[in-house]
């Protein structure tokens, strides 16, 4: 563990960073690219994705340490082949909006993917079927290897992970009081502290909408991010980290790369006050 945290501090390999980043922006944000985070779906489709690849090779190691068929073999070589392309593409969307840390680690991530889908590559590409075994199982060890890399960057540096699924550990059931109705100006988001949750106040069209204002996708602060309608009907904030827009009646994704949505609260105005409760808690 502390040779794959060196990784994170790393400044040598900003370079591979940055260029990495703008092959992977060639994407455009868009529903091509949504589809590539996994909005679809409610969380990453990376992780979903990598599993056919994996299967796939894994099961074709298992053939060769059986004695089982060649050909079979090399069928799942080619099937993990296949499901790696969109798997990486996938790969490449989320790791382009990702914090510093966890895109050094990434790109020693990449770096494993790539060996792996070379040796396997390579050993379709062999007749012999002692060749062809030991070039697989050098694949298995590569992407093995690269699958921790993985690991460490979804679970040790929270890549992926939904940033703003405490919140609603961390407030009383019932109404609560946020603010001075007066103090909630038309259109302008506005940050308050709901106890030592953050939170964002809108009003707009004379209605008060209030979500959790640390992004989903890399806790970003909602509140410093752009107001708008646009394309989008209702209404809108964008974050101003890495771009990720949600509509403020209910917190649903409009945009990635934010896959899971902002906790949203009920608000009312009463005595002069902006009061607020989690839905089914009031």
């Amino acid at each position: 563990m502390r040779l794959i945290s060196r990784l994170e501090q790393d400044s040598r390999l900003d370079g591979a960073v940055s260029a990495g980043q703008r092959v992977a922006r060639m994407i455009r944000p868009g529903k091509v690219r949504d589809a590539l985070h996994g909005v679809w779906l409610g969380h990453p489709v990376h992780p979903v994705l990598v599993q056919g690849a994996a299967g796939a090779w894994l099961s074709a190691s298992f053939l060769d340490f059986a004695g089982g068929d060649e050909r079979s073999a090399r069928r799942l070589t080619a099937a993990g082949i296949g499901a790696a392309i969109p798997a990486a593409l996938a790969g490449a969307a989320d790791w382009s909006e990702q914090h510093e840390q966890q895109m050094r680690v990434g790109v020693i991530h990449a770096v494993g993917n790539v060996m792996a889908l070379g040796l396997y590559a390579a050993s379709l590409a062999q007749r012999g079927s002692r060749a062809s075994r030991l070039l697989r199982l050098a694949g298995l060890a590569a992407v093995s290897a690269s699958a921790v890399l993985g690991g460490h960057i979804s679970f040790h540096l929270a890549g992926g992970a939904n940033h703003a699924e405490e919140v609603p550990h961390l407030v009383p059931p019932g109404w609560q009081h946020l603010m001075l109705a007066s103090d909630l100006p038309e259109g302008k988001p506005v940050r308050q502290l709901l106890g030592e949750v953050p939170v964002v106040a809108v009003r707009t069209g004379g209605e008060v909408h209030v979500l959790a204002d640390r992004c989903s996708h890399m806790s970003g602060p909602l509140s410093e991010g752009e107001l708008s309608g646009g394309e989008f009907a209702g209404g809108c904030l964008t974050c101003p980290w890495h771009g990720s827009v949600f509509r403020i009646a209910d917190g649903s994704v409009a945009r990635g790369p934010a896959t899971a949505p902002q906790p949203a609260f009920e608000a009312r105005e009463a005595g002069g006050a902006i009061q607020v409760c989690l839905p089914g808690a009031g």
